[in-house]
């Protein structure tokens, strides 16, 4: 089971007071506590382009609904082609979407170092996609009770990172389904077609606040 930090020396405010922006606060620090108190209210964390620490909660938070979750063909036959591992490969997986080369990449040596502590701590878990000894694709996140908060996810081979998504939603889709949350942030076009859509932030906040007494998947204990 996660192993509890110490507790956050700072408070984040409700994500209210944002009103219609989708930063909710700035500065305080990457210490495990601090991250595992904002995502438990519904906020993470990422740097703007300054390398100032900002804290977002999408007035549209994207999500992928895990029960009764419907994947396309195009996701079958992705999901088909690898075979799918948890945490065989966290430090590869991190490293790969911290790629400065990949476009809008934002996961600084600050991030990395906190994510990697919290994976050793037992709350942030890669989910990978392997085409033998080969990493095809992946992406990382952090669980929480019934949250998993998919923070960022690359591919070596085409349709690497879409079969880690498909992998991931098979992990989350246990009896505890309809009470999970799944997390993508916001909803992008590709990930649109992976079956995001998106929630008032309101009803985001809600549902967190409920997930976080529901078990977290076996995958990830």
């Amino acid at each position: 089971m996660p192993i509890e930090p110490a507790p956050s020396q700072w408070e984040f405010p409700p994500v209210g007071v944002a009103g219609g922006s989708d930063v909710v606060a700035g500065g305080a620090d990457l210490a495990p506590g601090t991250v595992l108190a904002a995502y438990r209210r519904g906020l993470f964390p990422m740097p703007d382009h300054r390398s100032s620490l900002l804290w977002w909660s999408p007035v549209d938070r994207g999500v992928i609904e895990v029960a009764g979750h419907q994947p396309s063909r195009s996701m079958r036959r992705a999901r088909a082609k690898f075979e799918i591992r948890v945490d065989t490969a966290f430090d590869r997986v991190i490293r790969a979407c911290a790629d400065p080369r990949r476009p809008g990449s934002w996961i600084d040596r600050d991030i990395i170092a906190s994510y990697t502590e919290l994976h050793r701590l037992g709350w942030v878990h890669s989910v990978e996609a392997w085409d033998g000894d080969e990493l095809a694709g992946g992406l990382y996140g952090v669980a929480i009770g019934g949250l998993f908060a998919g923070e960022s996810m690359f591919h070596h081979q085409t349709d690497g990172s879409k079969a880690a998504v498909a992998g991931t939603i098979e992990l989350l889709n246990d009896e505890y389904a309809a009470d999970r949350v799944f997390d993508i942030q916001w909803v992008t076009d590709h990930l649109a077609t992976l079956g995001a859509v998106s929630i008032p932030r309101e009803t985001y906040v809600r549902r967190v606040s409920a997930a976080l007494d529901v078990p977290l998947p076996k995958a990830f204990t």
